[in-house]
């Protein structure tokens, strides 16, 4: 797999692109994560604010518009391709339904996306995000987390909006959701602990398959499992049957999974806008000793494995020790090798799905939509 450039946009149907952001998701993100204050219902369940003075609850609206919102918006209008919502409304689209009535819950996942974002970036210490200051650096690590985490709740006033008369269908989406949202977390607990342990186990048998196995499964569920999730809620808005929502279930986790890998190869190449400007800082797993694909690909690839990861290990290398680590995962081979791993799942995952969908050019336009967002090198 080679990394597209920064501005290389491919198709996502007629007249639009991965790249550029669809039609009504920016409306949906406001509605749900406004840009100004915009009323209580947005964070409040009804009732909630019962028996409030209009001065109190003017007061209230502002404060956490001001602790709930503006960390997520910090990260929302610094860019994001959107690609998320984009491929729900798509697959909708494909299978005969509307994706514009479910608008509002493709843009839910999107903010999911970014509260976690937000919430990473806290438990990384990453310093930037989408060529800003992450949100902690301004809003502080407290703001951050509690900001992060509620954005994942968007999603249930989102479903509400979306089939306001149709509870049966709002249960079925909220099992889901709520689905991926338990496996993302146990994916982020186990990025969290990281796989050192494993590591070395794997540089003193020479076995990295256990290894291997661990680092894909975790990025099944930290980063697959959302992904997993807007296919398969696309699949049960349009009413699609329990084999090709399983289908499109395994689909989507394999791009979101290949995503993931892809952002571990970037790591080593950086990652920059159309104008030149890094992304976030290159080589920061290598920076903090996290163990990545390409990582544990290099246990079988590079002359003396145990050598590099001592360096990195605990965290303390030099500029000067990271880079030249960082050139040596290239240059062995490891980061091909997992952008290799990343093709085959994705492959292996629409061979078992384009039967069960139309023969038709959109389904085709949904391919190579799906292709292009694993490989397309932008930001988060």
């Amino acid at each position: 797999m080679v990394m597209a450039p920064a501005e290389d946009v491919g198709p996502f149907g007629d007249g639009t692109h991965t790249g550029a952001r669809p039609p009504g998701i920016e409306h949906h993100l406001d509605r749900l994560c406004p840009p100004s204050p915009g009323g209580l219902d947005v964070w409040l369940p009804g009732g909630h604010d019962r028996g409030l003075s209009a001065g109190t609850a003017h007061a209230l609206d502002r404060r956490l518009h001001r602790a709930l919102a503006e960390p997520v918006r910090h990260m929302v209008d610094a860019g994001g391709r959107r690609w998320r919502p984009t491929l729900l409304m798509s697959i909708v689209d494909l299978l005969g339904g509307d994706g514009e009535r479910f608008g509002v819950l493709a843009a839910a996942l999107e903010l999911a996306h970014t509260g976690s974002l937000v919430v990473d970036d806290v438990q990384d210490g990453s310093a930037v995000r989408r060529a800003k200051p992450a949100a902690h650096a301004v809003y502080g690590v407290p703001v951050a987390l509690t900001a992060g985490t509620c954005a994942y709740f968007a999603f249930d006033r989102a479903i509400a909006l979306s089939a306001p008369d149709e509870p049966a269908l709002q249960g079925r989406m909220r099992e889901v959701l709520l689905a991926a949202l338990r496996a993302a977390h146990a994916g982020q607990a186990l990025d969290v602990q990281g796989h050192r342990r494993e590591m070395d186990h794997a540089l003193a048998t020479g076995d990295n398959g256990p290894l291997l196995e661990l680092v894909l499964a975790t990025h099944r569920l930290k980063s697959g499992a959302l992904v997993g999730a807007c296919c398969q809620i696309a699949a049960i808005a349009a009413g699609a049957d329990a084999a090709l929502g399983t289908a499109l279930l395994h689909w989507g986790t394999a791009l979101g999974t290949a995503y993931q890998i892809a952002d571990d190869v970037a790591d080593l190449r950086g990652v920059t806008d159309p104008d030149g400007t890094p992304t976030k800082q290159v080589a920061e797993d290598l920076r903090g000793g996290k163990v990545t694909l390409p990582l544990a690909h290099a246990v079988t690839l590079l002359p003396r494995p145990a050598a590099l990861w001592a360096t990195v290990r605990d965290g303390e290398a030099t500029e000067a020790e990271v880079n030249a680590a960082r050139h040596a995962l290239l240059e062995c081979g490891a980061a091909t090798a997992s952008e290799h791993d990343a093709d085959r799942l994705c492959t292996d995952a629409w061979h078992a799905l384009e039967p069960l969908l139309p023969p038709t050019p959109d389904t085709a336009r949904l391919h190579a939509a799906g292709h292009h967002a694993v490989r397309a090198r932008r930001p988060a």
